[in-house]
């Protein structure tokens, strides 16, 4: 049985449905059911449900907002981390562990591998930086998969903004000076369902991975494919126009450059990515669909 902590966020939900799909046993715990700051509260929940495999992605990802708040970000992005490798460790259950882009700089002009020193640039890729040292200390049988841009159908995240943004609107202005790779939560929940389904057999395969959608492109680039997703279900095409980073400040800095080398996951794990943009198209209307009470299946 696989447990989840953070089972209500964007990622918990659809490691849920995945599971469903595959049926695969999963018990997806929210903040409420198990604070992962809490030791008590994380050593009963793996006593209580005895999984094979834990995957955290309880995460604060509030990026600008732990500018501020470094204290809660700290708590969960670090601490939290540690809390829920120390009782792996001690129960022996091995954790996926999920992290982010936002441990590098952004500085190296091609994508970054496993291997790069990470330097983040805000206090959010501080802490989750801080998150997978804990966990490489405390718990050998790990796996830490490092993500980019993450969106769904679930929660709060980029894609479904711009579809919003783009029925409110007749201009979007976009960032186009920073480089990455959008990632759905439905790909990243299949390639870490094939991470647990290797692991059960097991394979030796402990250690950190790079884990996002194929190609990269700018949050200009992202956002001018979701525009051109929705617009034959909606009707709306605003204008995507692009601007700098510096035309658009934010509290916490940003890399320039987010694109994983996600080699080494497609080699260990015979794993073929998808394309973010044929993912992110089909993301984008299944959130129109959704929100226009259509089924998914339909053009």
């Amino acid at each position: 049985m696989i447990l989840v902590f953070g089972g209500n966020g964007q990622l918990g939900q659809e490691l849920a449905r995945t599971a469903a799909s595959q049926s695969k046993p999963l018990v997806g715990l929210s903040r409420s059911q198990a604070d992962i700051t809490n030791a008590a509260a994380v050593a009963a929940a793996l006593a209580t449900h005895r999984p094979s495999f834990v995957v955290n992605a309880a995460a604060y990802t509030k990026v600008d907002g732990a500018e501020t708040d470094a204290a809660a970000a700290t708590a969960v992005n670090a601490d939290g981390a540690a809390i829920i490798a120390r009782a792996c460790a001690e129960a022996g259950v091995p954790l996926l562990h999920i992290s982010t882009d936002y441990v590098f700089d952004g500085k190296k002009p091609t994508p970054y591998l496993e291997s790069d020193l990470t330097e983040p640039l805000s206090v959010y890729g501080r802490t989750k930086a801080a998150g997978e040292a804990a966990v490489r200390a405390i718990l050998p049988r790990h796996v830490i998969l490092r993500t980019a841009w993450v969106y769904g159908e679930f929660g709060h995240n980029f894609l479904k903004t711009i579809v919003r943004l783009a029925k409110e609107r007749d201009e979007l202005r976009i960032v186009a000076d920073q480089h990455g790779s959008p990632t759905s939560t439905r790909e990243l929940a299949t390639a870490i369902s094939d991470i647990g389904s290797r692991l059960a057999t097991g394979a030796d395969l402990w250690g950190t991975y790079h884990f996002t959608a194929a190609g990269t492109t700018t949050w200009h680039g992202f956002a001018t494919a979701i525009v051109a997703a929705q617009a034959p279900l909606t009707g709306r095409v605003p204008k995507v126009t692009a601007i700098t980073t510096a035309e658009y400040p934010l509290p916490a800095p940003r890399p320039a450059n987010s694109a994983l080398d996600c080699s080494r996951f497609e080699r260990v794990f015979a794993f073929r990515r998808r394309a973010w943009d044929d993912e992110a198209a089909d993301i984008t209307r299944a959130v129109v669909r959704a929100q226009q009470g259509r089924p998914a299946h339909i053009a």
